[in-house]
């Protein structure tokens, strides 16, 4: 069963849901072949990023969570009620969540990259693009190839395929491998390593053909990892991470931001990652005369459970921080496309989906959360020697008690205190698609497209905090002691009803208590005369207000149309040029986190019912629909011994789905408008036969056109994160022949991308000025000084023999180029900051034969 070794333009693609060659396709699409996943040694879909420059792909918090960027636009990992703004498609089977995705590529035929919207051709949520598998079907013909490689840090990949005849009209193929590699991470805090791998799948194929016209395909995978995984260092210490040695009591208990490399961190916990991930789908496909037919139905299931010290430091400061995620998804579409030789062809289809989302979580205070708190709120009230300002957690207990008339002592920054999470998410969604292709001329061709798209959401939620100190309402206290402190000065014993009623009521008093109360409840909400206000960043697992209630029905539903517009010319036999207008759209999404709080409106509805509970917020339940537009120019040519492809476009997003993890939980929200003008160039040449030279290379030019209402305030004309303004790939490709049918290959490929700040701010690190008003000038400073740049280069030297079987040697990230994935607030640790390290240099030996 040979690998596809078809390069350049003349791969076979099915980008437009038919096959054509990537030359004739009048789509944006990056194609990595069976053959280039090989050479190139990719082992995750991950690593596609090194060789189609503009994609990005991001693994974060666990192994179960991925994100995928196209063109700088995407979202969607760690807030399981996000779905992703980039489409994955196994086989034609929709993949709806990041703990959906990761999986080591099987028998892969070809990875296709489409740009831009694809909502004509694709049923749902494909509005930056869309990532497309392809998996080789079972044959008729006896094959199958094993592979197995070792390298550093005790790597084992072993895999294999084999497919075959059942019958005349019955073909199968099984495949299975496992993937187990020694973490590159030191936790000198519980001994183990982190940033381990240890995986297996396996995947069974039934292809049915009882007549020409008639092909069955079913599938069926399972796969499973239990890892280690996902190491975080500190980047920028603060006065909490002070505190936090302090409580460590001489023992390293926290990286030293100058060594965020050295692959050493301190928990106190090994993190869990259990990820199960199944599936069942069918495919059917029948040539009625002209009109080719196939109906795709599929369920897919994944449990992902996960925990993790998420203080990430040594000292037990964040105790748990436990999740339980259950996906459950069917899916079912039908196409009718037309395939005649005539003027026109067509397109219809209709795509089901349905998926309910479970998840739990219990995040709690550690048995060092009362002493780093109390250090804290020393620090905060000028412990100095002699202050008479200086409190601790016992004295606040005991100031706390009268006021709230209940003996709070021993109650703050308990052992286990904390939040106990629930949150339940169905959603129901269809779509109807269609293109029609119209040969106006020889060589001239229109395409136009239509989809509509219906959405609707149900979400739910009980979570309950058992976090005493957060439950306390410091502007009711402190108006309350205000009160009492004024009616103390009068003479009146503020815990004696009836000398406040009598204080009160009567007519020489009345105006004086009238004063008191008014000026209490106006000191209550000034930091500078209520002195307790300056401990709400200490009360990290306040109340939170569940849904749906009174007020918030807990529902969401809406639709959209969105279009194709298409005029594709084939200038010559070697040239074809298209001009694209194109629009998608992406459902609302929902935010399934700690920090989804009801809207500025509800919440005042809320409150004026009596039915909010205490500190909660204003935030963001759900962000709403994504509408995306894209105008593109490309052109392609295929010279036989040089192919190469351009694109020029402008493509923009309104209300994109800004997702932002706060250090307790996530902020979403709408920008008003994202776009980028962008270049994309892919080419090859190929000077001599057994020499293949390739570049590609996209540049992006992005910005939020508008967005108000940020974490960060007005971030309307800057620059999004995350988006590199250049990134190129080179790649060389030597296969020469040595004699008796055996090949000496050689690859080598050099992938860069231009500084480029990971994030936008910092929300911890915003401040409250006197006036109240935010100071966001520190958070978004922060981020500036972390930027990332990358400069990775992978090889591969293969002996490839005539009887199938080859050895090779290879090497990702040679040059050991270290870098942080992604930056955040440490949690429960104002003013820290952590990042997520990349993967250091990889290399190892493979043996691999085919047959």
């Amino acid at each position: 069963m040979p690998a596809e070794t078809v390069d350049g333009n003349e791969i076979i693609v099915t980008a437009s849901k038919r096959e054509q060659t990537l030359q004739d396709v009048p789509i944006a699409v990056s194609v990595t072949s069976g053959a280039a996943i090989e050479r190139a040694q990719i082992r995750d879909i991950k690593d596609l990023s090194s060789l189609v420059p503009s994609l990005r792909v991001n693994q974060l918090q666990s192994s179960a969570n991925t994100n995928f960027y196209i063109r700088g636009f995407g979202n969607g990992a760690n807030n399981a009620g996000i779905e992703p703004s980039v489409g994955l498609f196994v086989d034609g089977v929709y993949r709806s969540r990041s703990a959906a995705m990761i999986a080591d590529l099987p028998d892969v035929q070809r990875v296709e990259v489409l740009k831009g919207p694809q909502s004509t051709l694709f049923g749902k949520n494909a509005s930056a693009g869309v990532i497309s598998m392809v998996t080789r079907k079972p044959q008729f013909e006896l094959g199958g190839n094993i592979e197995a490689s070792y390298g550093n840090f005790d790597a084992l990949v072993l895999k294999g395929v084999i497919t075959g005849p059942i019958s005349e009209t019955i073909a199968a193929s099984i495949a299975g491998g496992y993937n187990k590699r020694d973490g590159f991470v030191e936790d000198r805090g519980t001994g183990e390593k982190e940033n381990e791998r240890n995986r297996w799948f396996a995947r069974g194929q039934i292809l049915l053909e009882p007549s020409t016209a008639l092909s069955v395909r079913l599938i069926g995978d399972y796969s499973k990892i239990d890892e280690n995984c996902c190491a975080v260092v500190n980047i920028r210490q603060a006065a909490t991470t002070g505190a936090i040695k302090a409580i460590g009591a001489g023992r390293t208990v926290v990286n030293e931001p100058a060594n965020m490399f050295d692959d050493v961190i301190y928990n106190n916990l090994a993190s869990t990652n259990e990820i199960e991930n199944w599936g069942l789908s069918g495919q059917i496909d029948y040539e009625l005369g002209p009109i080719n037919l196939t109906s795709i139905t599929a369920y897919r299931r994944t449990d992902a459970v996960t925990n993790q010290d998420s203080d990430f430091t040594g000292v037990d400061l964040l105790g748990r921080n436990f999740q339980n995620l259950r996906l459950k998804t069917f899916t079912q579409e039908f196409r009718a496309a037309t395939n005649w030789d005539g003027p026109v062809n067509a397109l219809l289809g209709a795509f089901y989906f349905n998926e309910t989302v479970d998840q739990t979580n219990e995040i709690s205070w550690g048995a060092d959360a009362r002493p780093y708190a109390n250090l804290l709120i020393q620090g905060v009230s000028g412990c100095a020697v002699g202050s008479p300002r200086c409190t601790s957690v016992p004295a606040l207990e005991g100031q706390l008690s009268q006021l709230v008339g209940t003996n709070l002592s021993g109650t703050f920054f308990r052992n286990g205190q904390g939040l106990d999470e629930a949150y339940r998410l169905k959603n129901e969604a269809y779509s109807i698609f269609g293109q029609v292709d119209f040969k106006i001329a020889d060589r001239l061709t229109v395409t136009a497209g239509l989809n509509y798209t219906h959405d609707s959401k149900k979400y739910a939620t009980n979570t309950v905090s058992n976090d005493v100190f957060a439950g306390l309402d410091f502007v009711a206290l402190g108006r309350a002691g205000g009160i009492a402190q004024g009616l103390a000065g009068f003479g009146v014993n503020p815990t004696n009803a009836a000398a406040v009623q009598a204080f009160a009521t009567a007519p020489a008093t009345a105006p004086i208590f009238q004063a008191i109360v008014a000026g209490a409840t106006a000191a209550s909400t000034n930091p500078a005369l209520n002195p307790l206000l300056g401990l709400t960043p200490f009360q990290f697992f306040p109340p939170f207000q569940n849904v749906p209630n009174a007020v918030e029905s807990g529902k969401i539903s809406d639709g959209d149309f969105s279009y194709t517009a298409r005029l594709a010319w084939e200038v010559t036999d070697t040239v074809n040029v298209y001009a694209t207008y194109a629009t998608g759209y992406k459902a609302a999404s929902i935010n399934l986190s700690r920090d989804s709080r009801p809207s500025g409106a509800d919440l005042a509805a809320l409150r004026a019912q009596n039915l909010a509970v205490a500190n909660v917020g204003a935030g963001s339940r759900f962000a709403g629909a994504e509408d995306s537009t894209l105008y593109e120019f490309g052109l392609k040519g295929n010279w036989g011994v040089a192919s190469a492809n351009f694109a020029v476009f402008k493509q923009s997003i309104k209300g994109f789905q800004s997702n932002i993890f706060t250090g307790t939980g996530f902020f979403l929200a709408n920008a008003g408008k994202q776009s980028a003008f962008g270049i994309e160039f892919d080419g090859s040449v190929r000077p001599v036969e057994e020499l293949t030279l390739s570049v590609a290379m996209t540049y992006l030019d992005p910005k939020y056109d508008e967005f108000q209402l940020s974490a960060f305030g007005d971030l309307s004309g800057s620059r999004p994160a995350g988006v590199s303004p250049l990134s190129t790939t080179l790649a060389l490709d030597y296969n020469q022949p040595v004699g008796g049918g055996n090949r000496v290959i050689l690859h080598l490929d050099y992938h860069y991308e231009a500084p480029f700040q990971l994030v936008e701010g910092l929300p911890n690190l915003i401040f409250r000025n006197p006036d109240g008003t935010a100071n966001v000038s520190q958070a978004l400073a922060a981020a500036r000084e972390f930027k990332q740049e990358i400069n990775d280069v992978n090889a591969s030297l293969t002996f490839a023999m005539e009887n199938g079987l080859s050895l090779s040697v290879w090497g990702r990230n040679l040059l050991d180029n270290r870098n942080l994935l992604q930056i955040f607030d440490s949690p429960a640790q104002q003013g820290s900051l952590s990042g997520y390290p990349n993967q250091p240099r990889t290399y190892g030996v493979s043996a691999r034969f085919q047959f």
